[in-house]
């Protein structure tokens, strides 16, 4: 067992520290303080003298996860807890009776899914089963899919320290069922940053050329957009509307998706970045006719391309994604996208499914697609006539799966997965 140097003692106290500074909920109450720094200190010393393939102390990972699971997904006490521990029944002599006698079922319940997953990723005989149980897992607590998200993340933001071979084994693995996995529930900014970790691993030349671009029209970019803001903003406040606007450009992979899709250069992709407005202090009841509204006024201003606008508003995507976008022409002839939204969409759409539960109780909020998708899964993992491989190839179809909306003759609104027929419709409509 390799000792610590007192430098990287001091760094990983500092790292944990970070996340009680960053977690209210954990400063607030002591009992809560108490649990997370006990499972800190249980990880801290199940994993000391561990080094990870970067030379870097193995707890700094358990460390980061449960820092991604608090600060970008917005998870809270338990899933910090659980982040820290999610390697120490695999990795070392604690066991899962140990977690429950000092944290309780819950968290153990967690661990156990955390466990069962690493241990599938590793061993490919059974997959089907084991991944069965996996998604039972996941059903029982969302949580648990969460957490692993966040630990992949983390690895695949860490993986340069890796072989290429092994580099390229993960990515694909991340491409093929957590990418899919962080769009159906949500998690937007995690699913982009896969998407382009994943491209700079597999093509690593297109990754630089896009990202070498990017950088040098960034100067260009900011100037542009700020011409084509001061008359949207003029108008906003004009009419007493508070609001905030950011801007970013597309992620890496899919300007790579696009040009490899329509067999264009860089250059001439025309909807490289977007504006958000963000729509502040909106009372549930108005947002939709806000967004419009704000609509209006922004292609009273520019011309907007017809063939652009989507409306997640009337009709949010599985995930609960809600927003209004638009393509319109700014100055100089260039084509620029605007994403409209209130607050709680635009939490929603970035932090997916764990921002959903949030907003659960606003009066005249449905429940999610995903709540419904996930009870189907749940209704099919208990029936004891599913087939493990049926369910594992329906499953890895669901993560892919788009919408299609369909109209009965009554104008009610049907919602399909891809590939649906018109027997699928008529199954809907009869029983």
């Amino acid at each position: 067992m390799a000792e610590f140097s007192q430098e990287e003692k001091d760094n990983i106290e500092f790292q944990f520290n970070e996340i009680l500074r960053n977690s209210p909920k954990c400063r607030k109450d002591e009992e809560t303080l108490a649990l997370v720094r006990k499972a800190f200190d249980l990880a801290n010393e199940a994993h000391y003298g561990v080094r990870r393939k970067s030379g870097e102390p193995y707890i700094l990972h358990p460390i980061a996860v449960a820092k991604i699971a608090s600060e970008e997904i917005g998870l809270g006490a338990t899933s910090i807890i659980c982040a820290l521990l999610h390697d120490v029944v695999e990795d070392t002599d604690t066991t899962l009776e140990d977690i429950n006698d000092m944290f309780g079922p819950k968290v153990a319940q967690i661990v156990d899914g955390l466990t069962k997953i690493r241990g599938v990723l590793k061993n490919k005989e059974g997959q089907a089963e084991n991944f069965r149980k996996i998604i039972f897992t996941l059903s029982e607590d969302i949580r648990v899919i969460m957490i692993k998200l966040a630990d992949r993340l983390h690895n695949m933001r860490t993986l340069d320290s890796m072989n290429p071979e092994k580099q390229k084994r993960i990515a694909e693995e991340t491409q093929t069922l957590f990418v899919p996995l962080a769009e159906r529930l949500g998690f937007n900014k995690i699913k982009r940053d896969l998407e382009d970790l994943c491209l700079k691993y597999l093509e690593p030349e297109a990754y630089y050329d896009i990202l070498h671009k990017l950088r040098g029209s960034e100067k260009k970019r900011v100037h542009y957009l700020n011409r084509f803001m001061i008359p949207i903003m003029m108008i906003l406040e004009q009419n007493n509307i508070n609001y905030n606007v950011s801007s970013r450009s597309k992620s890496i992979a899919s300007i790579y998706a696009k040009m490899k899709r329509k067999n264009l250069t860089f250059e001439n992709i025309y909807d490289v970045f977007a504006v958000r407005i963000i729509l502040k202090d909106v009372a549930h009841e108005d947002e939709k006719a806000l967004c419009w509204r704000v609509y209006y006024y922004i292609t009273d201003i520019y011309t907007p391309n017809p063939e652009r606008l989507r409306d997640w508003i009337s009709t949010p995507k599985d995930n609960g994604y809600e927003s209004l976008q638009t393509t319109v022409m700014g100055p100089d002839g260039t084509w620029v996208e605007v994403q409209i939204r209130t607050e709680r969409m635009d939490e929603i759409a970035e932090l997916g499914y764990a921002a959903h539960w949030r907003y659960k109780n606003v009066e005249g909020q449905e429940q999610s697609q995903f709540e419904v998708w996930l009870k189907k899964v749940r209704a099919s993992l208990e029936s004891p006539d599913e087939n493990a491989l049926k369910f594992l190839d329906e499953f890895k179809m669901n993560l892919y799966s788009s919408d299609i909306f369909a109209f009965t003759p009554k104008g009610e609104m049907r919602r399909f997965p891809i590939g649906a027929t018109a027997l699928d419709f008529a199954y809907d409509i009869h029983s």
